[in-house]
């Protein structure tokens, strides 16, 4: 099975736990948002970026992050990685 990527590991920022741009631009929220540890598959809310304030481009574009999110690369890798994990799920059901 392929390892699902965090969006700390897809944007590759360095603002993870340990990252190598913490000391400048610190941690980001995102990556320490255990309340969705495993959403998605992720680490903290790795795989669920799109429901932390202030993570992402949530930072950037406040008012448009629904918008953001719905056009973002990672967000929807994400979503359709559970996509196929839901339809695999289905379809190795016994009936």
């Amino acid at each position: 099975m392929k390892s699902k990527l965090n969006c700390w590991e897809y944007r590759k920022c360095g603002r993870e736990k340990g990252g190598l741009m913490t000391d400048i631009l610190g941690e980001c929220p995102v990556a320490s948002a255990m309340k969705f540890d495993g959403r998605n598959d992720g680490i903290a809310a790795g795989r669920a970026c799109w429901m932390i304030s202030g993570g992402g481009c949530s930072k950037r574009l406040r008012h448009s992050r629904s918008n953001c999110c719905v056009n973002c690369e990672f967000y929807q890798r994400v979503m359709f990685e559970q996509e196929e994990k839901v339809s695999f799920r289905f379809a190795t059901e016994t009936v």
